[in-house]
C-alpha cells in the first residue's frame, strides 16, 4: 500500500472518530507520525496456520528465587513444552498496581520482576509473542493520572471528569463498583470515570493526543515483537452521552485506524479483540471481515462446552457452532476454554436459559469456585462469570469419579478446542492439569485467583513427571497438539460443517478447500458408550484405527477421522 493511500485512510477513519470534533491538524500530526515510523526497520511475520496454537500465561507464572521469571518462563517453555506452542500470550507484563497486571503504570517498561526488553527479545528468538494492551484505562498511580491531578495542562483532558449533563443512565457496566470516583488532587478533589476500579482510571479517546500516543504505544509493541495484541476491554473505550457507552463506532474505528497501519507497517501483525459480550456483540469486531479484528475471542465456547459436558448433551453446543464458520481468508476466531479471567456468562445470552446457567452456577459453587456479579441498567445484580479451574468445573461429582475419568474429560473438551473453526489458545494452568487454587483465593480474597497460581520452576517440573493428573495431561494435550499440526484441514479458515449424529457427541467436518483435506471430528459428550454411523471411512490420526463409516466411542472418547479420498 503507498503512502498517499494509507494517509488518505487513515483521515477518513480520523473523521469517522471524531465527527464534527475533527480538525485538520489531526491528520497533519498523523503524517509525521507515519514519517517517524517509516524511518524504522520493520521485520516480516508469517500468516497464521493450522501450526499456530497460543499459550495463555503471565510472565510470573513460572519462577525460580534470584531470577527475572521472563527468564526462567522462557526456559520452561524450551525445555518442557518445546516446539508444540508456536505463540505465547504474555498477559500484562509492564508495571502495574492492581488486577494482576490490568492497572499499569508505564506502557513502555516491563516490570521489573519480570525481566526488561532484553528478555522479551530473547523469547522472541524461539516463539512469537502476544502483548497485551490494556488501551482502555491505566493505573491511578501512573505519572499520567497523577500529573493529572496535579493540574498539569498536558493531562488536563487525558480522563474524564463526573459531569452532571453526560447522562450515564444507560452504561454497561462488568462490575458492582461506582462509575465514577472521587481522587484529592494538589489543589482540589478531582473525579474520574472509572469502568473497572477505583484504581483503573478510563483514558479520554475523546481527546486526540491520548488516541496518537495510543496509537504510538500499540506500533512500538508491534516493532518490539508483538506478533499479536490483544486490545483487553477495547469495548468500553469510547463514551458518549446516553448511550450504553459500549461498541460505539467510534470504537471499531479506532480499532480500524490500528489494523490498518498494523497492516501497513507490518503485516500479519493480529489485533485480537477481548470483548466479553453476548456472541452476536462480540463478532462485530470483525468489521467487514478483513478491515477490523484478525481475530476475536471466542467466548461462548467456554460456557457452552462446560454445559455441554455437565448434561452429557450436545445439543445446544450443535444448535450454536451451526451459526460460527468462516469469517475471511485473514478473520477468524481466537478459541479458549480457560483463561486468567473467570468463564464468562454473558457470551451465552440467547444461548442458555436462566435455569440452564443457574445449573452452571450451583455446580461450580458444588465444586469449590466461586461466582461474580455486575450491576444491570436497572440496578440489578446479575452472573458475570464463574471462577473456577476448568478442570474442576467439568467435574460431575458422583459421576467423574476416577482420575482417569477426570483426565479423559479434560482432553476431550480440549479436543473440540482443537477442532472448530479458529486458532486454539491453551491456558497454562490447563496444559500444565492444575487445579483449583484455594490459598491464592483465600490470602487475596480475589475470586479470580482460584485459576492464577504461580509455580515454582523445580516443582512444576517434578510433578509434570511425578503428579499422574498433571502428567496424563500435558502429555495428551502436547500430543493432540503435535498431530493437530501436521493437518491443512484444521487451518483457522478452513470452514467447518456441524454434523448431526445424535446428542450423546459433538461432530464437525473441517476441509481445507485449497488442499481438499477433511477431517471428521467426532467427541462423546456422556460417560456411558455410545455407537456412531459417521457415515465416511478413513483413520483415526489419534489411534490410527481405521474406520469404515460406523464407530463406537467410549466414556469422553474423540476421534480426528482422516477422510479416505477415492
Amino acid at each position: 500500500m503507498k503512502k498517499c493511500d494509507v494517509m488518505t485512510q487513515v483521515e477518513q477513519k480520523l473523521k469517522e472518530i471524531y465527527g464534527q470534533e475533527y480538525k485538520e491538524e489531526y491528520a497533519t500530526a498523523f503524517r509525521s507520525f507515519i514519517e517517524r515510523w517509516e524511518a524504522k526497520q520493520w521485520r516480516k511475520n508469517e500468516p497464521l496456520s493450522e501450526k499456530n496454537v497460543y499459550l495463555i500465561t503471565y510472565g510470573d507464572s513460572i519462577f525460580e528465587k534470584g531470577k527475572p521469571t521472563l527468564e526462567t518462563l522462557h526456559r520452561f517453555l524450551k525445555e518442557q513444552v518445546g516446539d508444540i506452542i508456536t505463540d505465547i500470550h504474555l498477559l500484562p507484563m509492564f508495571p502495574y498496581t492492581s488486577d494482576d497486571g490490568f492497572a499499569v503504570t508505564d506502557y513502555r517498561k516491563i516490570h521489573p520482576k519480570l525481566g526488561d526488553w532484553e528478555q522479551i527479545e530473547a523469547m522472541a528468538a524461539d516463539y512469537r509473542l502476544m502483548f497485551d494492551f490494556v488501551a482502555n484505562h491505566i493505573s491511578k498511580s501512573s505519572e499520567w493520572f497523577q500529573r493529572y491531578l496535579a493540574d498539569d495542562p498536558k493531562y488536563e483532558h487525558y480522563f474524564i471528569p463526573k459531569d452532571p449533563s453526560f447522562d450515564t443512565s444507560n452504561v454497561i457496566r462488568p462490575r458492582t463498583t461506582p462509575l465514577f470516583h472521587e481522587y484529592q488532587g494538589i489543589h482540589r478533589v478531582k473525579t474520574a470515570w472509572t469502568t473497572f476500579s477505583e484504581d483503573q482510571v478510563d483514558l479520554n479517546f475523546r481527546h486526540f493526543p491520548v488516541l496518537l500516543e495510543m496509537t504510538d504505544i500499540l506500533l512500538e509493541y508491534a516493532h518490539k515483537h508483538g506478533a499479536s495484541i490483544r486490545l483487553d476491554a477495547i469495548g468500553f473505550i469510547w463514551k458518549e452521552s446516553g448511550t450504553s457507552c459500549m461498541h460505539l463506532p467510534q470504537t471499531h474505528a479506532i480499532i480500524q485506524l490500528w489494523r490498518l497501519l498494523l497492516d501497513y507497517f507490518q503485516p500479519n501483525t493480529n489485533i485480537i479483540t477481548e470483548t466479553n459480550v453476548p456472541h452476536d456483540e462480540n463478532i462485530r469486531y470483525f468489521g467487514n471481515g478483513t478491515n477490523e479484528a484478525h481475530m476475536v475471542y471466542q467466548f461462548s465456547l467456554p460456557p457452552l462446552v462446560l454445559y455441554t459436558f455437565t448434561v452429557h448433551h450436545s445439543r445446544k453446543l450443535t444448535e450454536w457452532a451451526k451459526t460460527i464458520d468462516k469469517v475471511s481468508d485473514s478473520a477468524t476466531y481466537f478459541n479458549f476454554l480457560a483463561s486468567h479471567d473467570g468463564i464468562g456468562m454473558r457470551p451465552t445470552e440467547g444461548i442458555l436459559t436462566e435455569e440452564e446457567k443457574q445449573l452452571l452456577v450451583d455446580k461450580v459453587l458444588q465444586n469449590g469456585g466461586k461466582v461474580s456479579y455486575k450491576t444491570d441498567t436497572d440496578g440489578s445484580q446479575s452472573v458475570y462469570e464463574l471462577n473456577i479451574n476448568y478442570f474442576d468445573a467439568l467435574i460431575n461429582k458422583g459421576v467423574d469419579v476416577t482420575e482417569q475419568q477426570q483426565v479423559q474429560k479434560m482432553l476431550a473438551a480440549h479436543a473440540i478446542l482443537l477442532s472448530v473453526i479458529g486458532v486454539p489458545a491453551i491456558y497454562y494452568h490447563s496444559l500444565l492439569g492444575s487445579r483449583n487454587d484455594y490459598k491464592g483465593l483465600e490470602q487475596s480474597g480475589i475470586p479470580r485467583r482460584i485459576n492464577r497460581e504461580k509455580l515454582e520452576y523445580n516443582q512444576i517440573v517434578r510433578e509434570l513427571q511425578t503428579n499422574s493428573r498433571r502428567r496424563a495431561i500435558f502429555h495428551g494435550l502436547k500430543r493432540m497438539i503435535a498431530i493437530r499440526r501436521t493437518q491443512s484441514a484444521f487451518s483457522p479458515y478452513a470452514p467447518q460443517q456441524v454434523i448431526e449424529l445424535g446428542d450423546h457427541v459433538f461432530a464437525v467436518k473441517r476441509t481445507n478447500e485449497q488442499t481438499g483435506d477433511s477431517i471428521y471430528f467426532v467427541v462423546n459428550v456422556t460417560p456411558t458408550e455410545v455407537a456412531v454411523d459417521l457415515g465416511a471411512s478413513g483413520e483415526d490420526l489419534w489411534t490410527g484405527e481405521k474406520i469404515n463409516k460406523s464407530l463406537r466411542l467410549l466414556p469422553y472418547q474423540f476421534v480426528w477421522v482422516k477422510e479416505k479420498l477415492s
